[in-house]
């Protein structure tokens, strides 16, 4: 199995600094990625009210949707990038495995972009017609998620790897992997809770132009999070224990760090759980943030668990040179700021 993970490209600087980057951008990505799923899912439920006031819901929705869309793309590059760079070896031999789907997530994001832009453009025109692209929009964002997961996971188990000798034609899907489905799952419940939390956000500023919107958006939006989150206690437990026996003792004192990580998201978790009872909607929303943080540490966690047990971790160092680093970040400060002024003028835009 060893023979065939291949040998680790060198590193310009130290992979903990990579490290330290994916961990501080891919929960950027999540809120956005959470936002769009768990809108799409909000903006469907209110289509099959049929009463103005969720129509009118489901157009604010829709026109959030595009910008949604664009900041989950523009934020995923990074974290995808970073987890390349320190485990290309890994991931660009599972992403061979599964070629034919994963060459196929950007014709099917196009596809989604393109739905959503018809969604919103042709709203008032389409009627309920409109209900059936946003659906179709729908299945194709749980597809992107799947194929990732597949990744995700089959990057971790080289020991399926020699299927390639009996499927080189990269369509193989790593279906057996116990961690598969609650991984899956784990991710789209807790895309769904978010992303209610994120359109219960933005009723806030909804209420100033559609007060009725605006108090619907608050209130649907917290009921979700609020079921959907003790939800995603039990998937969340059910991806704890199907991890490897190994992997899932970190989080039981094998590993210190590990440990109060988990212990600190429960109490987390419990956290948003009041806020949310009690309708302090926007420090439910900045301890939700936290939560994607905490999570994505146990999510480097597992990761590390896994690669550890393959001995694939001597990444070799090469003559440091922090100028490429230093230019990343640099224009992702630029882009940052961009990103934070255009939304402000869409605010404002909005307001008047």
């Amino acid at each position: 199995m060893m023979s065939l993970v291949p040998t680790p490209d060198a590193l310009p600087m130290a992979s903990g600094y990579f490290e330290l980057l994916l961990l501080l951008t891919f929960p950027l990505h999540l809120v956005f990625m959470n936002a769009m799923l768990g809108g799409t899912m909000l903006a469907i439920w209110a289509h099959f009210k049929r009463e103005p006031v969720h129509e009118r819901l489901a157009y604010k929705i829709a026109q959030v949707l595009p910008l949604l869309i664009a900041f989950a793309i523009n934020f995923g590059v990074p974290p995808l990038l970073f987890v390349q760079v320190v485990y290309g070896h890994l991931i660009y031999s599972s992403s061979v495995l599964m070629g034919v789907f994963w060459l196929s997530v950007i014709p099917v994001l196009l596809t989604v972009y393109y739905a959503v832009y018809i969604y919103d453009f042709k709203f008032w025109s389409l009627g309920r017609r409109g209900l059936p692209i946003l659906m179709f929009a729908g299945v194709l964002m749980l597809m992107i998620a799947f194929l990732f997961s597949n990744n995700m996971t089959l990057m971790l188990t080289p020991e399926t790897w020699d299927i390639y000798f009996k499927n080189s034609s990269g369509t193989f899907l790593n279906l057996a992997e116990p961690t598969l489905w609650p991984r899956y799952l784990h991710m789209l419940v807790g895309a769904t809770a978010i992303g209610a939390l994120v359109i219960a956000l933005l009723g806030r500023l909804w209420a100033k132009q559609d007060a009725e919107v605006g108090e619907l958006a608050q209130r649907v939006g917290l009921r979700v999070f609020l079921a959907v989150t003790c939800v995603q206690i039990m998937v969340g437990l059910w991806f704890l224990v199907a991890l490897p026996a190994d992997v899932m003792m970190m989080f039981m004192g094998r590993n210190l760090f590990a440990t109060a990580v988990f212990l600190v998201a429960i109490s987390t978790v419990m956290g948003v759980i009041f806020l949310a009872v009690k309708r302090r909607l926007v420090l439910c929303g900045g301890l939700a943030l936290l939560l994607l943080y905490l999570m994505s540490l146990m999510r480097a966690f597992v990761r590390t668990g896994y690669v550890d047990n393959l001995f694939v971790t001597q990444i070799v160092e090469a003559q440091r040179d922090f100028s490429p680093l230093l230019l990343f970040v640099v224009t992702l400060v630029i882009g940052l700021l961009l990103i934070f002024w255009m939304i402000k003028v869409s605010l404002q835009a909005q307001e008047n």
